[in-house]
């Protein structure tokens, strides 16, 4: 009732305003209805109708200035103007921008530093600084308003946001050196540019600026700090960064949760879990709390070390002072214990995860699955895809392909069709790693005819493949003894564009080796030297063809090869040693046990300083009773009980100990 008494009162007031529907231009301001609702019909019958969605007006309308003058009751002044100016900034609507700007020059209008800082805004959240720069030098040669650091800080922000650091550097020396503008940098100024060349890791540069800052009466603040200690720690400088908390708290300034996690991360990246623990302590002590990242970072330099079980009790920690660990702090945890093979420890993280409110992503489920199915946890991994596909979480390619690679290592192949064929109807494309788990399902379970049959349909849709398809399905075929498909499928490989890569080569020559074919073989391997980087011999490569070359006697070339590898920066391995072990006590007259061989192999790798090679050939001598000479012993002991090889293995045990 008193809504009605007033609305009447109102209306008895103003008998002559118009009825509702309309909105007359003319009406003062006041009594003007505001420009954020819309006039509505008032005849119920009418039929409603969609009208395009239109940008939202400015708190004042431009209709105001020409109905102003004639009603006689408004007068726009500066303050209008300063509304428009940022109303339009606001909304990015650059051309009224441009109306308003010209209308206040024409007018004789003070313009004032804010609109402008309003306009640079405006341009730099459209992604175009150098409007911005623009900008900043018109607001003197035009409208004669002065510029100060804030309008300088302003536009220097803008640049620097939109990753234009080298500009971000033109324009401040352009600024700083000039006469004519006369603008002097503050702390501000200087953490932007300081964060720009951080950016651009001119760290060095940093350092300068940062010395630069007390002759012009800058003090450094806890970002200035903060900035330099981050790009030290990206370049590696970790010393250098650690050094500067204590200066900066000489100075009198007190360093944040953040400056703390900078240097805690740097410590965790570089592995310094012992003096990245130390700094927590210290942070206790100077009364600044380790917060959600402080934690975060801990465990996850804990899981890069391998400290799967620590990273746990931080956790627990963690959780137990109500802190909240993200997706990436368990997702780093669940990683770590699958690359151990705990993949079931994750699941009781993932379980712990869910009950605490947080959602595992695509990347932590795929991980769990792989990691269950190469552990041979089949039931473990069905059931977690079932809750999955029960609404857990919507599966992507990545999950499907994961799920699928898993049941064709549980043997499976036709199942894991199936769930490619859902997979498609859902939506989700296979990749190649989809089709080169299938392809390997069916080989694995001498389904090798299944598998070429696969490999025609994906060619026939044009489905995607790539030389990792064509690497597994060259090796399925050669592991199956079908050289000439193999060899088919090659010519096929290279016509359409595509290089062989290591485990192609590799396996090519093994088809060739156990066809009796070496001449092929050896070949294909001189062809792999003259190949990139990308695709040189590995010790699976040479072992293939010392096997070969000791099996028709040849062990003189086998021996050369082994140099060959030497050279290459290859090691040889278990494998390697039993290949020539064998044929030194069958093919030789009078046979040999190999020791002078191994013997002579350990003292090669020593001189070479392959410490970890010759480690290696050691255990081999020790486990087959074939003692080295007294000089290799000599040997061994002073590689492998150097000064700082046993100061460095201390540090490794106190680390452990305290970490």
């Amino acid at each position: 009732m008193p809504i009605i008494h007033i609305s009447t009162h109102v209306l008895k007031l103003k008998p002559n305003l118009p009825p509702l529907g309309r909105c007359k231009p003319s009406l003062p301001p006041s009594a003007a209805p505001s420009p954020r609702r819309r006039c509505r019909s008032s005849s119920a019958l009418a039929v409603p109708t969609r009208e395009p969605v239109s940008p939202p007006e400015p708190p004042i309308p431009e209709r105001i200035f020409s109905s102003g003058a004639k009603s006689g009751t408004y007068t726009p002044g500066d303050s209008t103007f300063y509304s428009l100016i940022d109303s339009y900034a606001g909304a990015g609507d650059f051309g009224s921008l441009e109306k308003v700007l010209h209308r206040m020059r024409r007018e004789r209008r003070v313009l004032v530093e804010r609109s402008f800082i309003s306009i640079f805004k405006a341009y730099g959240r459209a992604g175009l600084p150098e409007m911005a720069i623009d900008w900043f030098d018109r607001m003197v040669d035009e409208f004669q308003c002065k510029r100060t650091v804030r309008s300088f800080n302003s536009v220097l922000n803008i640049i620097i946001q939109n990753g234009r650091y080298n500009r971000g550097l033109e324009f401040y020396s352009y600024v700083i050196s000039s006469s004519q503008i006369n603008i002097s940098p503050n702390v501000l100024s200087y953490n932007l540019v300081v964060k720009a060349v951080c950016k651009m890791g001119m760290v060095d540069r940093a350092v300068e600026l940062f010395r630069e800052m007390p002759l012009r009466s800058c003090v450094p603040d806890v970002f200035t700090y903060c900035t330099l200690m981050d790009g030290l720690c990206k370049e590696g400088r970790i010393e250098e960064a650690v050094s500067l908390l204590d200066e900066m708290q000489m100075e009198g300034c007190f360093p944040s949760a953040v400056t703390y996690n900078v240097l805690i991360n740097g410590l965790c990246k570089k592995g310094d879990l012992r003096r990245a623990a130390k700094l927590v302590d210290n942070m206790l002590l100077k009364g600044c709390a380790p917060n959600e990242v402080t934690y975060n970072t801990l465990i996850h330099g804990l899981c890069l070390r391998g400290k799967l079980d620590k990273a746990v009790d931080l956790l627990n920690q963690m959780v137990a002072i109500k802190f909240m660990p993200n997706d990436v702090t368990y997702g780093t945890i669940i990683n770590g214990l699958v690359r151990l093979g705990r993949a079931v420890d994750g699941l009781q993280v993932l379980k712990f995860m869910v009950e605490r409110g947080s959602r595992a992503n695509q990347y932590v489920y795929s991980t769990l699955l792989s990691g269950l199915f190469k552990e041979g946890r089949f039931q473990e991994a069905r059931r977690l895809w079932q809750d999955i596909v029960e609404g857990r979480c919507e599966p992507n390619t990545v999950m499907y392909s994961a799920f699928i690679d898993g049941l064709c290592r549980e043997g499976k192949p036709e199942e894991a069709k199936e769930v490619l064929l859902e997979m498609m109807n859902k939506g989700s494309a296979p990749n190649a790693f989809t089709y080169s788990s299938l392809l390997r399902g069916f080989f694995r379970t001498d389904k090798s005819e299944k598998a070429i049959l696969m490999w025609e349909e994906m060619e026939n849709n044009n489905d995607f493949t790539n030389a990792v398809c064509y690497s597994v399905l060259i090796h399925g075929l050669c592991e199956k003894g079908k050289l000439e498909k193999a060899t088919m499928v090659w010519k096929n490989m290279l016509a359409r564009g595509f290089k062989p890569d290591v485990v192609s080569y590799t396996s090519f020559i093994q088809g060739h080796c156990d066809n009796g074919e070496l001449k092929e073989g050896l070949k294909l391997f001189n062809e792999m030297l003259c190949q990139g980087p990308g695709c040189q011999p590995d010790v699976i490569t040479y072992n293939i063809l010392f096997n070969a070359l000791c099996m028709q006697g040849n062990i003189s070339h086998a021996l050369n090869l082994l140099n060959s590898m030497l050279h290459q920066g290859l090691d040889p391995d278990l494998y390697t040693c039993d290949i020539f072990l064998k044929a030194l006590s069958e093919k030789l007259n009078p046979p040999q046990d190999g020791r002078e061989f191994l013997d002579e192999l350990v003292l090669r790798l020593f001189k070479r300083q392959r410490v970890v090679g010759a480690s290696r050939i050691l255990e081999v001598m020790l486990q087959k009773y074939l003692p080295p000479k007294s000089f290799t012993w000599e040997k061994a002991v002073q590689q492998l009980c150097k000064p700082k090889k046993v100061r460095a293995a201390i540090d490794r045990c106190w680390n452990d100990l305290v970490c």
